[in-house]
């Protein structure tokens, strides 16, 4: 297959990785991936201890280049969560970074320290040959939200043509210099946001752990993309408004992308009101990569996730089982998807791999309607955002969006909950703005009621001082205090 990194087989002194004031060039980045990747067995995957470091990032390399699956770990997990991914897994080493104390779950794995220049440069061309394309690059594990991780299998295909087609989608470059603070375990900080840029040529600046601040001086000082998730834009949109230098900065990015949740239409006004800039959102799982994004400079509305990237199949599929057209923007289906973008496998669940696909259509679990230009609007999950209530199928996030818009509301999450008359009834939990009252539940409920239909109106509201979340910023709707159902 052809380089899955091209830029590193030219000895380049271009910056490929910053970390805070530690960077990496090209030709520095081949040297210490290539020492590491010599170390490395071939006969089993190896673990890489994801801390948000330029060491996590040689690791993950290193284990590409030497054509070894890599499983990134996050740092986070508890201890039944790492045992499990553990045993599953079956490494065969761990990578980590110099210093870092690792859990006893880790203890029976060799340790290999990553090294960042102990190794000479190699010559233009003198990096390890790489493997086939259907050769498995990553094994990731989904958040297990019904049960425990599960492996996902993405090969070295998957992740090629996808980070093409976001190159073609985004118009990403080689010039491209791309700011973020995610963390390095998920498919949006590690695939996207690392190997994106390697794959390109480019630049990526890591931030280390998030702040506007950061993101203002990174942007500033020659970043041309961010990459974010809606509980950051939240907080630079509430920056913006007492931070001329950070409304400079994002004006003057070329690209502002949000993923791994919907990010409120709010929020979305609020920084295009500030900075001029439209954030582009796109959709993806584990599983699929990205499937979608809206292009800069399209019609696609705020709210949708654009259209399919390239040689990405994408169909909606109602309660029946049929397909709905394109031109149908009212009826709610699941989301199915076939392409080169998809995963091979769930490490070893055949039952569980067999069970996700249609056919060839990988059965996504989302739910959304078309838009009148071909764009995807989610509604949310099936199992917690699909909400049926008197007949009416109702999504959650409409309803979301609607009560964030209210200015006493700062977070807001819809599900819905058995009810003896209605099937379920719509329920909001709200986090109250910082220093306001607390609206009540007939205000909320008009508002819905006023906005969308009286039959998506919040039956019930619950206040909570802060909602649960992942890593990623989307909120755990089964750990909502009180849930039912």
């Amino acid at each position: 297959m052809s380089l899955l990194f091209p830029a590193l087989h030219s000895a380049s002194s271009h910056t490929a990785l910053r970390f805070g004031d530690r960077a990496l060039s090209y030709r520095e980045l081949a040297a210490a991936a290539t020492g590491v990747a010599a170390r490395l067995e071939r006969a089993a995957p190896v673990a890489v201890w994801a801390t948000p470091s330029l060491e996590t990032a040689v690791g993950v390399v290193a284990g590409l280049l030497a054509g070894v699956p890599v499983v990134p770990v996050n740092p986070k997990s508890g201890e039944s969560e790492l045992a499990h991914i553990i045993t599953d897994s079956a490494p065969g080493m761990v990578l980590a970074e110099p210093g870092v104390e690792l859990p006893e779950q880790l203890a029976p794995l060799p340790r290999t320290d990553i090294g960042l220049s102990a190794e000479p440069v190699p010559e233009a061309g003198l990096l390890p040959t790489e493997p086939n394309a259907e050769t498995a690059a990553l094994i990731v594990y989904t958040s297990g939200t019904t049960g425990p991780p599960k492996g996902v299998v993405l090969s070295r295909r998957a992740l090629a043509s996808n980070l093409d087609a976001l190159e073609e989608a985004w118009q990403w470059t080689a010039d491209d210099v791309l700011v973020h603070g995610l963390p390095l375990f998920h498919v949006h900080g590690l695939i996207l946001g690392v190997l994106g840029p390697l794959r390109r040529g480019g630049t990526l600046r890591h931030l280390g752990r998030f702040t506007p601040q950061g993101v203002a001086r990174e942007l500033a000082s020659g970043g041309t993309m961010l990459f974010g998730v809606p509980t950051m834009y939240h907080r630079l949109a509430d920056a913006c408004a007492s931070d001329p230098d950070l409304v400079r900065a994002l004006a003057a990015a070329r690209l502002l992308v949000s993923g791994s949740a919907a990010l409120p239409l709010h929020d979305h006004e609020r920084i295009t009101a500030a900075t001029g800039q439209r954030v582009i959102e796109r959709y993806g799982m584990t599983e699929t990569l990205m499937n979608t994004s809206v292009r800069p400079g399209g019609s696609s509305r705020p709210g949708t996730v654009g259209v399919p990237l390239r040689d990405v199949d994408i169909r909606l599929v109602d309660d029946a089982g049929q397909r709905v057209p394109a031109e149908d923007t009212e009826t709610v289906g699941e989301l199915q998807v076939r392409g080169p973008n998809l995963f091979t496998e769930y490490l070893n669940r055949p039952d569980a791999t067999t069970e996700a696909f249609d056919g060839g259509w990988f059965r996504t679990g989302d739910m959304a309607t078309w838009d009148t230009d071909g764009s995807v609007r989610l509604v949310g999950r099936k199992a917690t955002d699909l909400i049926k209530s008197g007949g009416y199928k109702i999504g959650a996030g409409e309803i979301e969006n609607v009560l964030l818009g209210h200015p006493a509301v700062a977070e807001a999450a819809v599900a819905g909950e058995p009810d003896d008359d209605l099937g379920e009834r719509v329920v909001a939990w709200i986090v109250p703005a910082s220093g306001q009252q607390p609206p009540t539940q007939q205000e909320l409920a008009e508002l819905v009621a006023a906005r969308l239909a009286p039959h998506k109106r919040p039956r019930e509201v619950r206040f909570l001082d802060a909602m649960p979340r992942n890593d990623m910023g989307k909120i755990l709707k089964r750990q909502l205090p009180g849930r039912q159902g």
